[in-house]
């Protein structure tokens, strides 16, 4: 079982920089002391202090004690005929590819492109990737492009924020939808809002979390979700779509 890429301390993290939130004043605002906040962030559970903070970083309170005492992972992916995850290593970070016969880059991030000058030299496939992230050898996409291969269909979606320009690629034609999200989303948390924390919460919640709920969510790091699992047990996201 391929575990989660973050535990509760990362998601209060991402939530505390992303809404410029300090430790002291967050100890403030939910009435606990800081030794707690950076505790919780250390990944020492406390459920009562969980719930005095989730609402000041706008997260889901259940969701979070939920993933703090281990109660949810998102239901094991069957195998799809046509779909294949792979994994690389990154300096140690294990890094998800999904096979669908053309090489389509999310972002730019190095521990995502670092293999494509060997993909590229070994598969002759043509490389295309976000216009905002330029990627020597990549040929520049916007939002809407739209790829055809034979039964299936690619959409392009620009869910920016944890880059500048990374895109959601949605794939249909196989016997589920598929969303290729890249660091937009991961099952139970989402890519740290690197370029606009409110710009990433609100593409994923208005460009991936729209889509079907038994749509496949492939994210660059951690399990495979659904789009109905990440509505329900999300911190970021539950209660909210």
């Amino acid at each position: 079982m391929i575990p989660l890429e973050d535990n509760v301390g990362d998601i209060i993290g991402k939530a505390q920089r992303g809404l410029g939130i300090s430790d002291s004043e967050l100890a403030e605002k939910a009435r606990v002391n800081s030794q707690t906040i950076r505790k919780l962030r250390d990944g020492d559970f406390d459920e009562t202090a969980i719930l005095s903070v989730a609402p000041i970083l706008e997260l889901n309170g259940s969701a979070l004690c939920e993933l703090a005492r281990g109660e949810w992972h998102p239901i094991k992916i069957e195998a799809i005929d046509g779909l294949e995850q792979l994994n690389t290593d990154y300096h140690g970070m294990a890094v998800n590819a999904d096979l669908v016969d053309l090489i389509l880059l999310t972002h730019a991030h190095p521990d995502h492109v670092a293999d494509l000058p060997g993909l590229r030299e070994e598969t002759g496939a043509e490389v295309f990737g976000p216009e905002r992230e330029p990627v020597p050898g990549a040929e520049p996409i916007e939002e809407g492009k739209r790829f055809r291969l034979g039964r299936l269909q690619i959409d392009t979606r620009l869910t920016w924020g944890h880059s500048p320009g990374g895109i959601t690629y949605v794939v249909t034609g196989l016997s589920r939808p598929i969303a290729i999200v890249g660091d937009s989303l991961f099952a139970g948390s989402m890519g740290g809002g690197n370029v606009s924390y409110q710009d990433a919460l609100r593409n994923n919640l208005e460009k991936i979390l729209t889509l079907s709920d038994d749509t496949i969510i492939c994210p660059g790091h951690g399990p495979m979700t659904t789009v109905g699992e990440e509505k329900a047990h999300n911190p970021f996201f539950a209660g909210k779509v």
